[in-house]
């Protein structure tokens, strides 16, 4: 996947496209899947860098949602368990089980939890991970050695599914490719197109060179997330607002806070989410909150008080309470939460996705989550299909496996994440002793693996590389602002960009990730 050769493509391509879809996160990449794989001539633009929003920020999890069944919201449940399985059958390589302990300190916890996730396996049904079960005492405490004892009565056990979420999108963008689809980061849509007051096409601007563009299409999707009211109001500046963008803020800690394989999850919260620590390569991470926003941004800031909920209440259920100089990194994120206009509190907003259809045609796709991402590009490309007069064709990707998939992908290593690639990578690598090294010190990647990142991922920043290519910023944020003058070595070398513009992408990159360091913003 090179950005020169899409870029070529976007040039000799014939027009009109069948589909443009704005948007490359998670949601914009699957429906560039599903409209590829269905033969259909698919385009997608992203502003910044592939899940360079909210589809990177995530609690790292592929789940049904616990709490969307205390909600009531069975359907979502269903739906989202299904997609669960699925998921993990198309990206083995970076979806896998995990298990969860609920942890019991009051009487009634135990039978209503219990309760509670016999329902949940059972709404899974062959799609399930693993069956709950209840825990003695001693059993929850062997399982998590640093679980808060006083008072501790039990637990429940369950399964669920975790992910590399920002690794998967690079696949998911991969995947498109292999089907056709040409996809463009760094790629803004600054206007719609429109004759006879119907939406044919976009106006774009590519960031690297300046250039633009003026894209005719059969079908305009916007699939921008939290920016989803930005577009709607290129097409009617008087759309009502759809979107109630809503902040999760998540803490990384020392693997020593949760040492093993086992998360835990406490069902409800005082804001009235639910709080995880879960395990997360060879880190602890703890979220998330639920704070309402007015604005949107690609790099929000955690809030003080959101960082202390999250100190506090990790502190109630581990023996050693976390404080400030215990964090790695935290980092905030963006939930496009559809609302209805007068809900006061976001934890009680659905998660159902939302397909809008202006009059002019425009479709709008948000809402949902990253676990159903593939059933929402489903049911978007269908009505995209109807829309932009398509030929009719079936959805193929409930059985469509993503690019880097491999059942043992752990068998190689450090590299795993990387799937079916990492063979190909591990070979480059052993080409220069040079490129075989460690970046850093605290960090696992090899300096070979910006080149590739450059050269086969269309990595085009020190963000893309340490942020989304690898996790090294979440991971750790200290280490990531040293190891940037080498990135931005290796990476402009691999890009023919010169001295001037590796000091200048250092330097962003330190000003922005300074703000995942706690006390440093």
């Amino acid at each position: 996947m090179d950005r020169g050769e899409m870029l070529g493509r976007l040039r000799a391509n014939p027009s009109p496209w069948d589909v443009i879809v704005v948007g490359g996160g998670a949601t914009g990449l699957g429906v560039a899947i599903d409209a590829a794989s269905r033969g259909y001539a698919t385009l997608l633009l992203e502003q910044s860098d592939f899940a360079k929003g909210t589809s990177s920020r995530s609690t790292k999890l592929v789940h049904g949602g616990v709490r969307y069944l205390q909600q009531g919201n069975v359907s979502l449940v269903l739906e989202a368990l299904r997609e669960r399985g699925i998921l993990r059958d198309n990206a083995p390589h970076l979806v896998h089980d995990l298990p969860f302990v609920v942890p019991n300190y009051d009487w009634w916890e135990a039978p209503f939890y219990g309760v509670g996730l016999r329902l949940y396996d059972a709404l899974a049904g062959k799609h399930g991970f693993g069956p709950s079960r209840n825990l003695s005492k001693a059993k929850t405490i062997d399982l998590i050695p640093t679980i808060e004892q006083q008072g501790l009565r039990g637990g429940v056990i369950y399964y669920d599914g975790q992910f590399d979420d920002a690794r998967l999108a690079v696949n998911m963008a991969q995947t498109a490719a292999d089907q056709g689809a040409t996809l463009l980061n760094y790629a803004r849509v600054t206007g719609l197109l429109k004759a006879g007051g119907e939406v044919c096409g976009v106006q774009a601007a590519d960031a690297e060179s300046g250039e633009t563009f003026e894209l005719q299409a059969k079908v305009v999707v916007n699939a921008t997330g939290v920016f989803t009211d930005s577009v709607r109001h290129m097409d009617d500046p008087d759309a009502k607002r759809m979107v109630r963008p809503s902040q999760g803020i998540h803490l990384v800690l020392p693997s020593d806070f949760l040492p093993g394989n086992t998360a835990i999850m406490v069902p409800h919260t005082d804001d009235g989410r639910v709080l995880f620590a879960i395990p997360w390569h060879g880190r602890t991470v703890v979220g998330t909150t639920d704070t309402p926003v007015e604005e949107e941004s690609l790099e929000p800031r955690p809030l003080d008080e959101e960082v202390e909920f999250l100190l506090a209440h990790a502190a109630r259920y581990l023996s050693k309470d976390p404080v400030p100089s215990d964090v790695l990194s935290v980092f905030a994120g963006l939930r496009p939460l559809v609302g209805s206009g007068d809900d006061e509190n976001t934890a009680t907003i659905s998660r159902d996705h939302t397909i809008s259809i202006s009059r002019s045609g425009l479709v709008t796709i948000t809402g949902g989550k990253w676990t159903t991402y593939r059933k929402m590009a489903e049911d978007t490309v269908d009505h995209a299909m109807a829309i932009g007069r398509l030929p009719e064709r079936e959805c193929v990707t409930r059985g469509l496996r993503l690019h880097g998939y491999h059942q043992n992908a752990a068998a190689f290593g450090g590299l795993a994440t990387y799937g079916s690639d990492a063979p190909r990578l591990k070979d480059f690598l052993a080409q220069d002793a040079g490129h075989a090294e460690q970046l850093h010190p605290r960090l696992a990647c090899k300096r070979g693996e910006v080149v590739w990142a450059a050269r086969h991922e269309m990595a085009r920043t020190v963000d893309d590389f340490l942020a989304r290519r690898t996790r090294s910023l979440l991971l750790d944020a200290r280490a990531s602002i040293e190891a940037a003058p080498e990135v931005a070595r290796l990476l402009g070398e691999a890009l023919g960009n010169d001295a001037e513009w590796q000091q200048q992408q250092a330097e962003a990159f330190c000003s922005m990730a300074r703000g995942y360091v706690l006390g440093a913003a």
